[in-house]
């Protein structure tokens, strides 16, 4: 079953997800567990009370379980390992008018963050 819930993914660790984007991934993962149960909207079953039938956890948890393992595991390589360079890599020049596009670094901020840990725990 947990090889099944990685293919499912698709590399989803090195995406730069919104808030939004997390909410409609999570919207239509729901719509198996629901059909499995053979509930529909209709019914107002909340998602919780579905998950804990069919032992389903949210598809933005396990991303983000996945993004930190990842993280982890390209910063506890050498220095040398290129995945390591890419991450320390500042590129020259300016940045494009308009809102700055979401980084995968913020977003591993903000998954510590949330964890209550530190960049250091990484490391660990």
């Amino acid at each position: 079953m947990e090889k099944l819930e990685k293919d499912v993914k698709y590399g989803a660790e090195t995406w730069p997800v919104k808030r939004v984007q997390e909410k409609k991934l999570d919207a239509v993962e729901m719509k198996m567990p629901r059909f499995m149960c053979r509930v529909t909207k209709v019914d107002r079953l909340k998602n919780e009370r579905i998950r804990g039938t069919t032992k389903v956890v949210e598809l933005s948890e396990k991303t983000r379980e996945s993004r930190l393992q990842w993280c982890g595991h390209v910063m506890r390589r050498d220095e040398t390992y290129v995945g390591r360079r890419v991450m320390q890599m500042e590129v020259p020049g300016g940045r494009a008018r308009g809102r700055p596009k979401r980084m995968w670094m913020a977003v591993v901020r903000e998954d510590l963050r949330n964890k209550q840990l530190s960049e250091d725990d990484v490391f660990d």
